[in-house]
């Protein structure tokens, strides 16, 4: 889930970009090693730890061509320069993402070969200590399952307008077309984000996962790749919540075609969630799964989030309070004064009057950041902030499964599961659940920081797979 905060020491990479074909020019000198491969080192970026991978290819005529991998954050190929490669050190730039590395090479005792290459990584003004080492890391995920499968799967693309969205539809086990009345399926949306169909997020596969537990379990799926992602088509930069739920609608609407099933459901993760609610106020499902989604406004959620991240990274509590209170004024300016999608124009001086009558005193990297948020053009974060999701959730009449985690750091359990259990209709089928000790995306953890979903090994919790799948069969 998308989130706006100060900018605490995160690496910022560039998506969607293709290796770099030729080497840029640099320079050689003397008897140089053998860089031919792939070299990898853990970078760690304040509390973050992030896989780094460079890539080494050499050309017919010597040159060296090298592209850049994090694999940790889903994003390869990215093109890179080798600047200086000398017998005893190496240099390369990353233009797309404005950072450099710098490093010397180290070589085995007794035999001399090259065995890492120590240094710097540098990136907007700050320097992280990073050793590479021959070869790709392993990135563990044991609960991603892998063919073959004991059910069928199938390929289907359904529309919503002039959006081609693309996804894959399971079946159960020992699927029978002519006895579907008692086979349920689900639709999957992300969260906030473009996203694939497996909401693949730190090499983890979410989606991929609860699909395969449910086709085990009796239970069909649908998950589809996001506009402007893997092979369905729109443009990202038009996205809003509203796109969203239109899109998810066509998914319903595709699955109730096909008359091959008994109930039709939607579950949703994160902003999916608050989508999924909205579904339900329509009555367009037969029940509803919300993961984390919001239960309370989009600004809410935004400020509370805030709030516990910079608490979390060590920012004193008086000033997290004060980025929060002007962070609140920024958002609420934005949805009453500007259209979705627009920048803002002198937002330094409008910044200003916001802050000077709630008497804060920020840093200097706080308040760039708030003018950002201030004089942004996001689209999809206009319209999320300015949703309030209560209207349709006390419109839900279907059964509900809302779950959250009591250490998510992005949709808070208390202030949402409050709100959730004074807004969703009596219904004796519904269930409002909190999981002791699992973050924003259902894993077991230590503190629910984002730093951590990637290290983590586990997906998702299988106790929260087994509630999901026992709550729709029954």
């Amino acid at each position: 889930m998308k989130y706006i905060m100060i900018l605490t020491s995160v690496l910022m990479l560039a998506a969607g970009l293709s290796p770099n074909a030729d080497a840029a020019a640099w320079n050689q000198t003397g008897d140089v090693p053998e860089l031919t491969g792939s070299w990898s080192g853990k970078l760690a970026v304040g509390t973050v730890s992030l896989n780094l991978t460079f890539n080494f290819t050499e050309g017919t005529d010597g040159t060296v061509a090298c592209t850049m991998d994090s694999p940790d954050q889903g994003v390869n190929g990215i093109p890179a320069e080798v600047e200086i490669l000398s017998a005893d050190s190496l240099k390369i730039s990353v233009p797309a993402i404005g950072a450099v590395f710098s490093g010397a090479f180290g070589r085995a005792s007794g035999t001399g070969a090259l065995s890492s290459v120590s240094g710097k990584f540098q990136q907007s003004g700050a320097s992280f200590p990073l050793e590479l080492r021959y070869g790709k890391p392993i990135i563990l995920r044991p609960q991603t399952p892998l063919p073959p499968f004991p059910y069928e799967t199938e390929e289907v693309v359904f529309r919503n307008g002039d959006t081609v969205l693309s996804g894959t539809l399971s079946y159960p086990v020992g699927y029978n077309p002519e006895s579907s009345a008692q086979v349920p399926v689900v639709l999957m949306v992300t969260g906030s984000g473009q996203q694939n169909r497996d909401e693949e997020f730190f090499s983890h596969k979410p989606f991929l996962v609860i699909a395969d537990r449910f086709a085990r379990n009796g239970i069909a799926s649908l998950r589809y790749d996001d506009r402007g992602v893997g092979t369905s088509t729109g443009d990202p930069a038009s996205v809003t919540i509203q796109s969203n739920t239109e899109d998810a609608l066509a998914g319903v609407r595709y699955l109730d075609s096909l008359g091959r099933f008994s109930r039709v459901g939607v579950l949703g993760h994160s902003e999916g969630g608050t989508v999924a609610f909205i579904i339900g106020g329509k009555g367009a499902a037969d029940f509803v799964i919300s993961l984390a989604g919001a239960a309370v406004s989009g600004k809410d959620i935004l400020v509370k989030q805030n709030k516990t991240i910079l608490l979390q990274s060590g920012m004193p509590e008086e000033m997290a309070e004060d980025y929060c209170t002007v962070l609140e004024d920024v958002l609420e300016y934005r949805m009453r004064n500007v259209r979705p999608g627009e920048p803002v124009r002198n937002a330094g001086y409008i910044l200003d009057s916001l802050a000077k009558p709630a008497g804060t005193d920020l840093p200097g990297a706080a308040r760039q950041n708030l003018e950002t948020v201030l004089s942004g053009s996001d689209k999809w974060t206009d319209t999320f902030i300015a949703h309030d999701p209560a209207e349709d959730i006390e419109k839900i009449s279907c059964p509900v499964f809302a779950l959250n985690g009591s250490l998510d750091t992005q949709v808070d359990a208390d202030m949402n599961l409050s709100a959730l259990r004074s807004l969703i209709p009596k219904n004796v089928k519904s269930v409002i659940k909190e999981y002791p000790g699992l973050n924003h995306l259902f894993q077991h953890c230590t503190t629910g920081s984002v730093s951590e979903y990637g290290t983590i090994i586990e997906t998702i919790s299988r106790e929260v797979l087994k509630d999901m799948t026992d709550f729709i069969m029954e």
